[in-house]
C-alpha cells in the first residue's frame, strides 16, 4: 500500500475488497446454478454432498463435512432431504452409534448421469475457456489453503 492509498482511504472501498469479488461471485455463480440444479430437483448444497458422493460414495456425515469445509450438523437436514428424495441412505454405524454411514441409491447413482451437463454451462455462462477457468480454480484452491493455513 502506498502513501496515496492511504491518504484517499482506497484500502477501504467495497470493490478494492477481494473477499467482496469473492463473495459476490459466489453470489452470482449459485444464480447460474440455480436453474441447472432446478432441473434435478437439487439445491446447490445438496449438488455439493452428491458431488461428494458421486466421487467417494459410502462416506460417513463427518467425512462428508471435510470434504465441504462445514459442520456435520448442518449436513443433517440437507442428507435427510436427500434420503427422503431417494437419493441415498444413512445408517448407523455398527462399530459406533455415533457415526452415519452415507451410500447413495440406484437413484443417486443414475442422477450423476443427468448432472454432467452442469459443468459445461458453467464453462459457457462464465465466457472463459476450459483452460482459464481451470486456472482460476487452481488459484482460487491455492488461496483457500493458504487461509486455511492461517487459521
Amino acid at each position: 500500500m502506498n502513501a496515496d492509498t492511504k491518504a484517499t482511504g482506497a484500502e477501504l472501498l467495497l470493490d478494492n475488497q477481494v473477499c467482496f469479488a469473492l463473495h459476490s461471485t459466489s453470489l452470482l455463480m449459485t444464480k447460474v446454478y440455480k436453474p441447472l440444479l432446478q432441473a434435478l430437483n437439487l439445491t446447490y448444497p445438496q449438488y455439493l454432498a452428491m458431488l461428494v458422493l458421486w466421487e467417494h460414495d459410502g462416506l460417513t456425515v463427518g467425512e462428508i463435512s471435510q470434504h465441504l469445509l462445514t459442520d456435520p450438523g448442518s449436513l443433517t437436514p440437507l442428507l435427510k432431504r436427500l434420503e427422503s428424495e431417494g437419493l441415498l441412505k444413512r445408517t448407523r454405524s455398527r462399530e459406533d452409534e455415533r457415526v452415519v454411514m452415507v451410500q447413495l441409491t440406484d437413484k443417486g447413482r443414475a442422477l450423476q448421469e443427468q448432472a454432467k451437463e452442469v459443468p459445461q454451462r458453467i464453462l459457457e455462462a462464465s465466457g472463459r475457456t476450459p483452460e482459464g477457468l481451470q486456472k482460476l480454480q487452481q488459484d482460487l484452491l491455492a488461496l483457500r489453503d493458504r487461509l486455511h493455513k492461517s487459521l
